[in-house]
């Protein structure tokens, strides 16, 4: 019988339709076998080491009827999603929070983008939407280095294993929120200065694991859990509106 360690993907038929999965690691702690689903309807069995293939596949079938009736409720989320068209009037993600977009033409000094009182404020001369979108993409960016860089002061604090702070590059990637690389330097998705401060902190604390261990191994875990006890319920917030702070810009 094959384990967790030598299969990666699966997939079941649950009447007409095909689910596809991917197989992720779990805290060893945890005997049960996890099944989620993601906001791009992206399956995931988050499992313990110990768990088989076959005992996978089982809690697969059995949580089916769930996962095809969740894979049509982000379907029609997803469907709900207005193209964006960067105009006055939209709304943006910034630290977990929308705020409304207010495009002004009548600036006679240079282009501008701040965000004051709920308001994410792009000025310019004679703005059309791709300028618009690329002045704010250049904001998140500026915003999530500083951002970045004083979280990771904080979480830092709290690893004994980092013994010098890493450095930080970034890099919009469409299903990372981050890596760490074999010399310790961090990379980081800048999109993800859209979401709540904690789940930023999770994510670097997930980086900072791989400093002392590279793989998703017991040790890892515990580490995750020494620094923040509750780092999978936060893990979930962040996944459940992953596509929307994915697809916001």
């Amino acid at each position: 019988m094959s384990n967790l360690a030598t299969e990666e993907n699966g997939s079941i038929q649950y009447g007409d339709t095909f689910i596809n999965f991917s197989i992720e690691p779990r805290a060893t702690d945890i005997p049960k076998v996890l099944i989620k689903v993601h906001p791009d309807c992206r399956v995931v069995a988050l499992a313990p080491p110990m768990a088989s293939y076959g005992e996978i596949l089982q809690a697969v079938k059995k949580r089916a009827r769930w996962v095809c009736k969740q894979m049509r409720y982000f379907d029609q989320k997803r469907e709900n999603i207005l193209p964006r068209h960067y105009v006055s009037g939209e709304s943006h993600f910034y630290l977990g929070r929308r705020h409304m977009l207010k495009v002004r033409n009548d600036s006679p000094s240079s282009t501008n983008v701040k965000l004051l009182r709920g308001v994410l404020e792009v000025q310019g001369r004679k703005l059309n939407p791709d300028k618009t979108k690329s002045l704010l993409l250049d904001w998140y960016r500026v915003r999530a280095r500083e951002v970045f860089d004083r979280r990771l002061d904080e979480v830092v604090s709290k690893t004994l294993w980092v013994n010098e702070k890493p450095s930080i590059r970034l890099l919009s990637m469409q299903t990372q929120w981050g890596s760490c690389s074999p010399t310790g330097q961090l990379t980081l998705n800048p999109h993800l200065v859209k979401a709540p401060r904690e789940c930023i902190d999770y994510v670097l604390l997930h980086e900072l694991c791989h400093i002392a261990e590279h793989n998703h191994s017991e040790r890892f875990y515990r580490l995750m859990k020494q620094a923040m006890p509750h780092w999978e319920k936060v893990k979930e917030r962040l996944d459940g509106m992953a596509y929307f702070y994915l697809n916001d810009v």
